[in-house]
């Protein structure tokens, strides 16, 4: 049975994934650092920003200390928000879904690598913030993708407000990366995957596979729960 719908949010909700791409080259440009678009949606995408700085370290490729990462990852923030502000959009499709979701009493939570700030500013300029029950974002989890905390994280939020509790074999998550799939996945749920970032044969695992949210029917969600 379909109860509920988890959603990530870069890549599926907004088209923001060039957004972060931007602003994590502007927060490392001091460092004489530069990430291509190649390497960035290879092998960084799926990554929180304090996991990307991290690893970029750990790699020999940011000469900077452990100690230093907060700075970047507010430096980084804050570069977000001001591109964020002017070129933020909602994917085609997204608003359309989610009042088909609505229309079928459907509960909608998001859970996303992104920080808080991040989503909120993209949901208030976009005028969808009431679609959402409960959002879950990086800073509120100990380990993100692909572990399945915060998926988890979002349905025991969820089922505060639903009773008899909903089971994650009654989730669906939308996603774009191999990193959602694969911790939508290790969180029992099912998964919907979105070429928005990716082609299909490079995601995976996934339950169904779409271009675009436009071309979900409440049916076909309530097939692959059944």
């Amino acid at each position: 049975m379909l109860r509920t719908v988890i959603f990530d949010f870069d890549g599926v909700i907004a088209d923001s994934e060039l957004l972060h791409f931007k602003a994590f080259n502007e927060a490392l440009v001091s460092y004489g650092v530069e990430i291509s678009k190649q390497q960035y949606f290879q092998d960084y995408l799926g990554l929180t920003d304090t996991d990307l700085f991290e690893l970029l370290i750990e790699k020999g490729l940011l000469k900077a200390g452990k100690d230093q990462i907060p700075i970047l990852a507010e430096e980084k923030k804050h570069c977000f928000e001001k591109f964020a502000q002017n070129d933020a959009v909602i994917i085609d499709g997204v608003a359309e879904f989610l009042n088909l979701l609505q229309e079928n009493n459907i509960p909608i939570a998001i859970c996303s690598g992104a920080l808080l700030v991040e989503i909120e500013t993209i949901l208030k300029k976009s005028n969808l913030t009431a679609n959402f029950e409960t959002i879950v974002s990086a800073e509120q989890v100990e380990k993100n993708k692909p572990a399945p905390d915060g998926f988890l994280m979002a349905l025991e939020r969820l089922n505060q407000n639903h009773i008899p509790a909903i089971e994650p074999t009654e989730c669906i998550v939308i996603e774009d990366s191999h990193w959602g799939l694969e911790a939508a996945n290790a969180a029992g749920m099912k998964a919907v995957a979105v070429t928005n970032s990716y082609a299909a044969d490079e995601l995976k695992p996934y339950d169904a596979v779409v271009e675009n949210l436009s071309e979900l029917t409440i049916e076909q969600l309530k097939n692959i729960c059944s």
